[in-house]
């Protein structure tokens, strides 16, 4: 499916990317990175803010598309992370791994299940991977969205 057909089933909304707002969501994301690594909160806290920046990388890869999700329909966060195939060039086994981290994230949210420590280590390790593809992507494919540094 292409991003194009899942504008069309209004999974996806149009949106115009804007450098600093690539910027301030992998910003975001390193930050979640961060906070994930921090050894003296519970796997579970760690595990969700190094969720929260795989998903921010995967937002931030989507709308240098021009395109963002639609919120207000079930499966958005399944969707973020299912085109980035097509937005990055992210193999299937990637997108496989990454979908699983989602799916336990839910199971953690939604019934309390406990996140181990080598579950919340793979989470972490997936999102510092998917930043770092996201970001290198946009450097080489969209240098109109990196921000002008300063002089």
């Amino acid at each position: 499916m292409s991003l194009e057909n899942l504008l069309k089933i209004g999974q996806l909304k149009p949106h115009a990317p804007e450098a600093a707002e690539i910027e301030r969501l992998l910003i975001a994301a390193r930050r979640n990175l961060r906070d994930a690594r921090v050894t003296s909160i519970s796997p579970e806290t760690r595990f969700d803010a190094a969720y929260k920046a795989i998903m921010q990388s995967a937002l931030a890869a989507l709308m240098m598309h021009g395109y963002r999700p639609d919120t207000n329909r079930p499966g958005h966060h399944m969707t973020v992370i299912q085109t980035l195939s097509l937005t990055v060039g992210l193999e299937a086994k990637r997108i496989i791994v990454l979908d699983t981290l989602r799916r336990q994230r839910n199971v953690a949210d939604y019934t309390g299940d406990d996140v181990d420590e080598t579950t919340a280590q793979h989470c972490i390790a997936e999102a510092e991977r998917l930043i770092e593809d996201v970001a290198t992507w946009r450097k080489s494919k969209r240098p109109d969205l990196v921000p002008q540094k300063k002089r």
